[in-house]
């Protein structure tokens, strides 16, 4: 996560430089995308064919939408589509795409064994009960899922001793969720590719407030006369095309799918 933040301190301290490179992308990105290794892999095969250095920032979806209004990325990859309709409704995008989906599961201690039949039902429980939750707390598509879904049951969890904020990405959320055998919301790759898990389980997963879409944005070039729309397009179609469709359904992680394509 320090890398991870020192990297995004580093490339507003050289967004100068970066914009006067040529023959390149840049991608602000949600770090689920990043950390499970799918844009690696894509833009290795991306790279290879045009010739385009992409650049990504890895960063929760809230802040990638603020880099993206802020003119200094020329794609955005998020995946919270109320956030990305009103970067669109403002006019800090070009067109949005959407591009594929996973869902998010929600984890907990290996001693939860009861069936799961309803997300609002298991969040009223960790109420009452007063279980641990480990949140995200930091702006991302899964911390604004977590709350969605606490609002659901029209509740706050904010002042509750049980509840920890810790304002971190998610494999340091799922570390401390494991640590305390404790309670978190994950989307699905990330806990696939999460490897220090041996206290938790899967609590409640494949149920339809759990559905997890990833939007594709371009970034209107209003915003910064320095953006490369060109690059960008070729980007955005390049996977949108049948090439990223078959790309994005073969990527795995111990030898499951953790991305679906959907555009159309």
């Amino acid at each position: 996560m320090l890398l991870r933040i020192f990297s995004f301190l580093f490339f507003f301290i050289t967004s100068f430089e970066l914009f006067a490179l040529d023959n390149r992308v840049i991608v602000a990105s949600t770090t689920s995308t990043y950390d499970t290794g799918l844009l690696s892999y894509l833009n290795n095969y991306f790279e290879d064919f045009f010739d385009i250095k992409v650049q990504v920032l890895s960063l929760g979806t809230g802040q990638a939408i603020r880099v993206a209004q802020d003119g200094n990325a020329e794609v955005l990859l998020v995946h919270h589509t109320t956030s990305e309709i009103k970067f669109m409704n403002d006019g800090y995008g070009l067109i949005r795409h959407e591009l594929m989906y996973n869902d998010y599961v929600l984890v907990g201690p290996n001693e939860d064994q009861f069936d799961c039949k309803s997300v609002e039902i298991k969040f009223k429980e960790i109420k009452q009960k007063k279980l641990p939750f480990i949140s995200r707390g930091d702006d991302s598509g899964t911390h604004k899922k977590e709350l969605e879904l606490w609002n659901s049951i029209n509740f706050s969890p904010l002042s509750s001793s049980w509840y920890q904020e810790v304002g971190q990405g998610m494999g340091i959320t799922l570390l401390m969720a494991n640590e305390k055998s404790a309670y978190t919301l994950s989307d699905r790759g990330t806990w696939i590719a999460f490897n220090k898990k041996e206290n938790l389980s899967i609590v409640c997963e494949n149920l339809p407030p759990l559905f997890n879409q990833y939007g594709l944005i371009i970034v209107d070039p209003s915003v910064n006369s320095n953006l490369d729309i060109e690059n960008a397009n070729i980007y955005v179609n390049w996977l949108i095309s049948d090439r990223g469709k078959e790309l994005i359904n073969n990527f795995r992680k111990k030898g499951q799918q953790l991305f679906y394509f959907n555009h159309h």
